[in-house]
């Protein structure tokens, strides 16, 4: 990458807009530093910003899995804190992608585990049976 490139991806990384700089990485592409982006300012990330979150998710998820799961862990808690029934298929789809990601990330670090992240969901949200519904399916 030259030295141009490389500046302008460590600028994005810094930007005040989560979601703009997330855009930017994913689009370089300069996924590593996405991920990082994700890792860094998670507690940034808005889970109503499906149209940045969902491509995102889909282009970390092979080589950067915790990354892409803690967008789609914002997707899902927004989903359920705010009871958007019409979500819960994506949702549900979304906590499928997670368990599977769970197989091959090594190493959740500072972020609960999927079996943690399920058993808060289900301790917070477990009479929402249309989303439950739809992660047995």
């Amino acid at each position: 990458m030259s030295r141009r490139k490389s500046g302008r991806s460590t600028v994005a990384q810094r930007h005040n807009g989560f979601n703009r700089a997330l855009v930017f990485l994913i689009d370089w592409p300069a996924l590593a530093r996405a991920a990082q982006v994700v890792l860094d300012r998670a507690d940034e990330v808005d889970g109503d910003r499906y149209e940045v979150l969902t491509p995102a998710a889909d282009a970390l998820q092979e080589k950067h899995p915790l990354a892409a799961t803690l967008l789609r862990r914002a997707l899902i808690d927004f989903a359920l804190d705010r009871a958007r029934v019409k979500r819960y298929r994506h949702a549900a789809r979304n906590f499928q992608q997670c368990k599977s990601a769970a197989t091959v990330i090594e190493d959740f670090g500072r972020f609960d585990t999927h079996e943690t992240f399920e058993r808060r969901l289900k301790s917070k949200h477990g009479r929402k049976s249309a989303f439950w519904e739809r992660v047995g399916e």
